[in-house]
């Protein structure tokens, strides 16, 4: 499966969830269904985004773009976590304005009902783009996969609430309920925007620099040292480099020849690295 046909498939499930999202609330009256509703807006637009930047990252590299274009997705991930901040406040505003009111229940457990079947088709959607992005290594659509997956955790905290709502007749719960989603959504767009942020800031990959090192030990016969080590993500892609120490009486076949062999090996066990050597002779 391709990122792009993915990221079609997410936006099409978005429209169906929303409207079945829509009617839940249209049946209810219930503010909190409706904030549940509104982030399935955020979900279609976020996902249509997705589309463009997997598109674009899909290019391959170009004169302008030496190390190609796969960074639009960190870019397209930020931007998610924003529309997803922009809606949490939206749902307060809407919330905020039936605080005070009493507003009437009507056919709660049918919207219910319908809400659960909307989450069962959001709790599938994930795991379908979660799977892909495993396969892909695709950061904008693991992004919207865990968008997708706090969707179906705040829906059910919705639920729960409409059910005290209907226990105690205390209507005012419908809001509260509201709020915390909000700040349920507000969290998840947070963590986005930092989680990609961080990524477009070249920040260091920690689980690659071990696995590196790991590598490199295991042919400590063949080299004297290693230093200056870094690494940045860019996209579903790895750019590393370090400087390697070895023998002097090495000739430059046999000091590119490991080169090569240490590149080769690490490719195995990190498809996605692109590692660039310095060679440095020793006494």
């Amino acid at each position: 499966m391709k990122n792009k046909q993915a990221a079609l498939i997410a936006i099409t499930g978005g429209v169906a969830i929303f409207g079945i999202k829509l009617l839940a609330y249209f049946l209810s009256n219930s503010v909190a269904l409706l904030s549940d509703a509104l982030e399935s807006i955020v979900n279609i637009s976020a996902s249509t985004l997705m589309l463009f930047s997997v598109y674009i990252s899909e290019k391959p590299a170009d004169n302008n773009h030496n190390y190609g274009h796969q960074k639009v997705e960190e870019i397209s991930s930020m931007l998610e976590g924003l529309f997803i901040i922009a809606a949490a406040f939206l749902i307060v505003y809407t919330a905020a304005g039936r605080l005070f009111e009493t507003p009437r229940l009507l056919e709660l457990n049918l919207a219910i009902s319908v809400s659960i079947v909307a989450t069962i088709f959001n709790g599938g959607l994930s795991w379908f783009l979660r799977s892909v992005a495993l396969k892909s290594g695709s950061s904008a659509l693991e992004g919207d996969s865990k968008h997708l997956l706090s969707d179906v955790i705040s829906s059910a905290g919705v639920w729960v609430g409409l059910f005290v709502v209907q226990l105690t007749a205390w209507g005012f719960m419908d809001s509260l309920l509201a709020f915390a989603v909000s700040i349920l959504i507000a969290r998840m767009g947070l963590k986005l925007v930092l989680k990609s942020s961080s990524h477009l800031m070249d920040e260091y990959c920690e689980k690659e620099e071990e696995k590196i090192c790991e590598v490199l030990h295991r042919h400590k016969s063949k080299i004297i040292d290693f230093h200056n080590l870094r690494t940045r993500r860019h996209g579903n892609q790895i750019f590393a480099e370090m400087h390697l120490i070895v023998d002097s009486y090495l000739s430059v076949k046999e000091a590119h020849d490991l080169t090569d062999h240490l590149q080769e090996e690490l490719r195995e066990e990190l498809p996605a690295i692109r590692l660039t050597i310095h060679i440095e002779p020793k006494e």
